[in-house]
């Protein structure tokens, strides 16, 4: 795996994030920015695509585009909210970069990934993403809600799927049918949003994500020692402030 002063290897992300099975390839005019990775050269180009070493092959790239010539298209795969990873292109890309170019022709092979990929996504994140990806294999949700989906520590995810395995096991009534999809969507819509609409009713989480401020919830109602969530028993706890108290020390943790 790349550190994180160089390239994400193409790999390494696919692992994390878990290959999706469907592709398509198209071509476009790609942004430079949004190339964050190599399918295999992680050794040869910095994280800005500077070269560790400035070659003859670099050279000549680099007189290819001060003549004005146009250069060939580059190939790149896409995950998610392009997120770019090049197989053919690298000395292009550097060059490009360092005369100020935003912009290349590219043939883009798109994959789609368990874990959605954010264009955010650095080599640091790969263990959450990883986490997420064994989640969303045991209990999936709506395209919708798994696009923005984001934790830092991978033993949330591992909460979470407790939470919703246990959710199902005891409301087979409101599930709608057999599949994990049908489990992940109505654990979400039955479970997570009327939780969630409650949390920020009491004013919590303003800066959180729904699923942050979900498992902000069950961490708080599992320190209290409690079946109930955190809005139900803020109406019925003897120790009202207590409870308001636990939940605010987690938001501000998360936050």
């Amino acid at each position: 795996m790349a550190d994180e002063t160089g390239l994400m290897r193409l790999d390494d992300v696919l692992e994390a994030l878990g290959n999706d099975g469907v592709m398509e390839r198209y071509d476009d005019e790609i942004a430079l920015a949004d190339v964050v990775g190599t399918v295999a050269r992680t050794h040869d180009f910095d994280a800005d695509f500077s070269p560790r070493r400035r070659d003859d092959r670099w050279r000549r790239t680099e007189e290819l585009f001060r003549s004005g010539s146009h250069p060939p298209p580059i190939d790149v795969v896409r995950l998610g909210d392009n997120l770019l990873f090049v197989s053919d292109g690298h000395h292009r890309i550097s060059v490009a970069r360092s005369l100020g170019w935003d912009t290349l022709p590219a043939r883009v092979h798109r994959i789609c990934t368990v874990a959605f990929a954010l264009c955010c996504l650095r080599v640091s994140h790969l263990p959450a993403k990883a986490a997420e990806r064994r989640f969303l294999q045991k209990v999936p949700l709506p395209d919708e809600v798994s696009r923005g989906l984001w934790l830092d520590r991978p033993a949330d995810w591992a909460r979470l799927a407790d939470a919703a395995l246990a959710w199902g096991y005891t409301h087979h009534d409101v599930i709608g049918g057999h599949s994990a999809h049908d489990l992940g969507t109505a654990w979400w819509r039955h479970e997570v949003q009327p939780v969630v609409e409650t949390m920020r009713r009491e004013g919590a989480g303003a800066t959180l994500s729904d699923v942050q401020l979900f498992v902000t919830a069950l961490a708080a109602r599992d320190r209290l020692g409690a079946l109930d969530w955190p809005g139900e028993l803020l109406a019925a706890h003897e120790d009202a402030s207590c409870c308001h108290a636990e939940i605010d020390l987690l938001v501000d943790d998360a936050e």
